[in-house]
């Protein structure tokens, strides 16, 4: 599952997900679906880790394995 950075232009938050294929992907601040993917660069120290440690949690709690 990639880190992706995404703009909602719907009202102007900036935010990175772990997106797995296929899934529809929203703004957790409005709910909008049109978004805007930006161009990766490096995240603030101790953002992307989180993401990460959260996405190894779900996959532990679903019983998959993860390349995390």
């Amino acid at each position: 599952m990639p880190i992706y950075d995404f703009r909602c232009p719907s009202c102007s938050a900036e935010f990175e997900l772990l997106v797995r294929s296929g899934e529809a992907v929203a703004c957790p601040r409005c709910g909008g679906g049109d978004l805007n993917r930006l161009v990766s660069r490096v995240s603030p120290p101790g953002k992307s880790k989180a993401l990460a440690a959260a996405g190894r949690a779900a996959a532990k709690r679903e019983g998959h394995l993860s390349n995390f």
